[in-house]
């Protein structure tokens, strides 16, 4: 069980990093940001998609904002605490 506690604070931290990288401009296609923020997008979409499918986006100064991703955090940090 404390590897299941331990896989899912290791994806909220995917998560975050994600989110955080989000917010760095990258010019290329190649290096190491650049595949790192593919690489993070790959792992995180699968949980990201169906929420921001669901989720309205709130609009903050006529832009758009993605609580997709405070959302995914908040549940599995739930759902950790319950099992």
């Amino acid at each position: 069980m404390a590897l299941i506690h331990e896989l899912i604070y290791l994806y909220i931290w995917v998560l975050f990093l994600a989110a955080l990288l989000s917010w760095v401009p990258t010019h290329s296609t190649d290096g190491f940001l650049a595949g790192l923020k593919r690489l993070l997008a790959r792992l995180t979409e699968p949980v990201l998609r169906p929420l921001r499918a669901v989720l309205p986006r709130p609009r903050l100064g006529g832009v758009g904002i993605d609580v997709s991703v405070l959302v995914a955090m908040v549940a599995l940090e739930i759902i950790n605490v319950l099992i």
